[in-house]
């Protein structure tokens, strides 16, 4: 399982919609996966169409253990395969500035205890009622699926609190997303200060997996140079494609339906470099086992 989190400590450069992106694709390609709605504006889960839970990622926070994070997971509305760690407002309480280390790992228990979770399979996957669930003896919060997530994308706030810091310290991967201004180069510096920070801290396996561009207008001098800017400072780090600024992606949200399934050349276009995305994703999970397997990580690279 490999767990990526999507982060930004600039707030409006699109990292939900990178998250959403992501998760769309590994939907269209099978790739079963769970969404951690971590931001409390909770927009990954009000775009995914989850139903009512009895829990939310704020719940998982006070207590990880896998009773309480089964309640808090539902079904996308998306489609099978594709479940949600559901967001909500009160997750805000534990943003504290300054953490201790307890609380800052009990987002990593809780995904630790995935295999011990009951993956939901809820009514609207199956086209019932929460009624005719009930009546076919199928419990509106889910009951088993054989095959365990091989993904989990963890959609971040954007500041460096405890909800950050906890994504940092469980996720493998991390995608900055920025978007082609002026404040780009400053954002993405702090944000792989972050990685760093929590690399030496605690998760050594935690790796930057690349800088994505979003919100890219064609022939926009501004854009071109601080695209340039940032391949300068940041290398190979900075993904080769990036993401266009298109109606088709607020479309698709507004929608709530992935941008996979949104039928114009903008939408394609985006879903490409979604796509791409999910492939160095899955690369990055075949690299990790090898290193794992033949020596352990070094506190650097």
């Amino acid at each position: 399982m490999q767990v990526v989190a999507t982060l930004s400590l600039k707030g409006g450069v699109g990292k939900t919609t990178v998250a959403l992106g992501l998760a769309g694709a590994a939907l269209h390609h099978g790739v079963r996966a769970l969404v951690v709605d971590l931001d409390p504006q909770a927009n990954s889960t009000i775009a995914l169409d989850v139903g009512t839970t009895t829990a939310t990622v704020a719940d998982v926070l006070d207590d990880p253990r896998p009773s309480v994070v089964r309640r808090a997971i539902a079904p996308s509305g998306w489609g099978d395969g594709l479940d949600v760690l559901v967001g909500a407002e009160q997750t805000e309480r534990h943003n504290h500035p300054d953490p201790g280390p307890e609380q800052l790992i009990r987002l990593a228990r809780a995904l630790e205890q995935l295999d011990d979770v009951e993956q939901v399979e809820g009514p609207a996957r199956r086209g019932e009622s929460n009624g005719q669930a009930a009546a076919n003896g199928n419990p509106g919060d889910g009951h088993a699926h054989d095959e365990p997530y091989r993904l989990v994308i963890i959609d971040c706030p954007p500041s460096l609190g405890q909800l950050t810091r906890s994504a940092l310290a469980a996720a493998h991967r991390a995608v900055l997303v920025t978007d082609p201004t002026i404040f780009a180069v400053s954002g993405v510096q702090r944000a792989f200060d972050a990685i760093q920070t929590e690399r030496q801290r605690g998760n050594p396996d935690l790796q930057p997996l690349g800088v994505l561009i979003n919100r890219v207008r064609p022939r926009n001098t501004e854009h071109e140079f601080r695209i340039h800017e940032l391949r300068e400072l940041f290398g190979p780090l900075v993904f080769t494609g990036v993401l266009p600024d298109r109606s088709a992606i607020q479309q698709a949200q507004g929608a709530c339906m992935p941008i996979q399934r949104w039928d114009t050349p903008g939408a394609r276009e985006a879903s490409a470099v979604f796509t791409l995305l999910l492939g160095r994703v899955l690369r990055s999970e075949r690299t990790q086992r090898v290193v794992g397997a033949t020596t352990a990580p070094p506190a650097t690279r």
